[in-house]
């Protein structure tokens, strides 16, 4: 490390004094140059052909699933991450790996009859060039996993910008795949926002997930490039309580929601709406499904609410919770970590921070509502539009009041948490910008449409 280099320390949220890793900052100049050493290996791995980037994507899965236990424990130290979470973000990691091995072989264009006279006119996908990944923290094999994979499987090259708090863990994944794929196909960049900033104004098209006030400048500057840009930035997601209910079911789908992982999920629940006479039983489940759950050390097998990733995570929460009146919370173990209790709360007044931001940490507010449509007004009364979910017994009740919901994802019976990687992922307002990310959607973001016409 240089005297001019600022060091990146990745903690154990855990246990703070253990620092998992200290790495020098590159530097703007040296992410701009990462980019175009992408940039100069792309047309080689396209040319590679399909067979050898299906290879290449499969090997990536094996080995994520061959390292799994080194993977998961290494999440749960870096990130805090509960460990039955870990196990299962390095799962889905390695399926979405596998996934995305089969998307080389799809077709990448179709051939049309011409308006009138001979000739044929053709329409064929092509990668961009370089990919610029700017990934967070709170899922760090998952999330760098779902934006590279359909971008190396369309035949572009990667650079990746970690979060500083997931450097290590970027780091593994890096290295898992680069045994599979050529020199430069592949590369990290840790850093902040200088690196952050240098991959955005050099790469050929960029994905960003991250805090909404970046995402807003990524998708600015971005544009203002003339480059795709596609942003995912949080969510303040409700969880709609009808009164015919499984009222017990619903409070532990959204207590999980709220504390797991403590709440550090985009698609987390941060509002509960009952509706009518679902209030006072679910006041009650609630609560008791909230202290019920465990809380404390990520690695114990049995922890649903781990640590917050940060001192200054932890003094937000803090500070989310005056003005309101708690209706319940968790235990906080008095341990060296960043540890925050588990809490829903109620009597919350217009306009305050839990109502209009994303906290990012284990607490929701409790809201009353009169009836479906008026749960709707209030669910979608947020700059935010991720997702929702509705417990309900009545399918039709909940068919009604899906198309009024100003989300990109509703769930019903089941909690606002939870990913299908093979489908769209995305939401509103607030929330993202750009196309979809993950299944089919994202290999139509990593490539343009041309169209060819060909007369005899």
């Amino acid at each position: 490390m240089t005297a001019d280099q600022t060091p990146l320390l990745s903690r154990n949220p855990a246990d703070p004094d253990d620092i998992v890793t200290e790495v020098p900052a590159p530097g703007a100049f040296a992410a701009v140059e990462s980019v175009q050493r992408a940039r100069a290996a792309q047309p080689g791995w396209l040319l590679g052909g399909a067979a050898a980037r299906s290879s290449a994507l499969s090997a990536v899965a094996t080995a994520v699933e061959t390292a799994a236990g080194e993977l998961a424990a290494l999440a749960v130290r870096e990130v805090g991450k509960p460990l039955a979470e870990a196990r299962a973000e390095v799962a889905r990691t390695a399926a979405i790996w596998r996934y995305y091995a089969q998307a080389p072989y799809e077709p990448v264009g179709a051939v049309h009859e011409t308006a009138g006279g001979p000739g044929l006119l053709l329409t064929r996908r092509r990668p961009y060039g370089a990919a610029g990944l700017i990934t967070p923290w709170n899922f760090p094999f998952a999330i760098p996993s779902w934006k590279a994979a359909p971008a190396l499987a369309t035949g572009n090259t990667v650079v990746l910008k970690p979060a500083p708090e997931a450097t290590a863990c970027a780091q593994r994944l890096v290295e898992i795949v680069r045994q599979a794929v050529p020199d430069g196909v592949f590369t990290l960049v840790p850093g902040g926002a200088p690196e952050g900033n240098a991959v955005l104004t050099a790469a050929d098209v960029v994905s960003f997930t991250g805090s909404t006030a970046v995402g807003g400048a990524v998708a600015r500057a971005a544009t203002a490039r003339g480059i795709p840009v596609q942003t995912e930035t949080g969510g303040l997601n409700a969880a709609i309580v009808l009164p015919d209910a499984d009222i017990e079911r619903a409070a532990a789908h959204i207590a999980a929601a709220v504390a797991g992982y403590a709440g550090q999920k985009c698609t987390a629940t941060s509002r509960v709406i009952a509706v009518g006479a679902a209030l006072g039983p679910l006041r009650e489940a609630l609560a008791e499904a909230l202290r019920a759950l465990p809380v404390g050390d990520p690695a114990d097998p049995v922890t649903v609410c781990g640590p917050l990733v940060s001192s200054r995570a932890r003094d937000r929460f803090e500070a989310a919770l005056g003005g309101v009146s708690v209706l319940a919370a968790g235990t906080a173990p008095e341990a060296p970590g960043w540890y925050a209790a588990p809490t829903v709360v109620e009597k919350v007044p217009t306009g305050h921070q839990l109502l209009t931001e994303e906290v990012f940490a284990p607490v929701a507010a409790l809201l009353p509502a009169d009836d479906l449509a008026h749960a709707v007004r209030i669910s979608n009364a947020v700059p935010y539009g991720l997702v929702t979910s509705v417990h309900t017994a009545a399918l039709e009740a909940a068919l009604h009041g899906l198309d009024r919901l100003d989300t990109g994802m509703i769930r019903v019976n089941a909690p606002s948490t939870g990913v299908d990687f093979h489908l769209p992922f995305g939401g509103t307002k607030a929330s993202g910008h750009g196309p979809r990310e993950q299944g089919r959607a994202a290999l139509d973001f990593y490539t343009s449409s041309r169209t060819y016409t060909l007369a005899p």
